[in-house]
C-alpha cells in the first residue's frame, strides 16, 4: 500500500492545507531556521499519514466497543495503543481547551446573540419587550410601542 492511499480518495483529497502548514511549521522553528519546500511537503505528507493512522485505529477502538461514532475517548485509547501515550495528557488538555473556546464562541455567537454583551438588566428588559411583543400578536394586537412620541412637538 502506498504511503498515502486512502480508500475512494486521491493524493489532493487526502491532504492539508499548505499555507496553514507553513505557518505551523514556522511557528515551531526558531526564526532563523530556513525549512526546504521539499522537507515542507514531507512533513506535510507525515501530518496526513499521522492523521490516518490515529483514525484508522480510533475506528478499531470504536468498532471493538460496538459504537458507531468515534468520541474523543477512543482516540486517546488510538494513542496509547500506537505507542503515543506520551502525548495523551498534550492532547487531552488541548482537546478541553479547544471544547472551553468553542463553548465560548458559541455563547458569543450564538442564535439569540447580537454579538454584544448585555448586562442581566439588559436582557431581561429585552426579554419583557418580546414578551410583549408575542403577546400583542397572540391577541392580535397592535405592539405598544413604549418609545416616547417625538412628533409631538413638531405639531405646535
Amino acid at each position: 500500500m502506498e504511503p498515502m492511499d486512502i480508500i475512494g480518495k486521491s493524493k489532493e483529497d487526502a491532504s492539508l492545507p499548505k499555507a496553514t502548514m507553513t505557518k505551523i511549521i514556522k511557528e515551531m522553528l526558531p526564526p532563523d531556521v530556513r525549512v526546504a519546500r521539499d522537507a515542507q511537503d514531507l512533513l506535510i505528507e507525515c501530518c496526513v499519514e499521522f492523521i490516518n493512522l490515529i483514525s484508522s485505529e480510533s475506528n478499531e477502538v470504536c468498532n471493538r466497543e460496538e459504537k458507531r461514532t468515534i468520541a474523543p475517548e477512543h482516540v486517546l485509547k488510538a494513542l496509547q495503543v500506537l505507542g503515543f501515550g506520551e502525548y495523551i495528557e498534550e492532547v487531552y488538555a488541548a482537546y478541553e481547551q479547544h471544547k472551553m473556546e468553542t463553548m465560548q464562541d458559541t455563547l458569543k455567537g450564538g442564535k439569540w446573540s447580537n454579538g454584544a454583551e448585555m448586562t442581566e438588566e439588559e436582557a431581561l428588559a429585552e426579554q419583557q419587550r418580546m414578551f410583549a411583543e408575542a403577546r400583542a400578536r397572540m391577541n392580535g394586537g397592535a405592539i405598544a410601542s413604549k418609545q416616547p412620541d417625538t412628533d409631538q412637538s413638531l405639531d405646535s
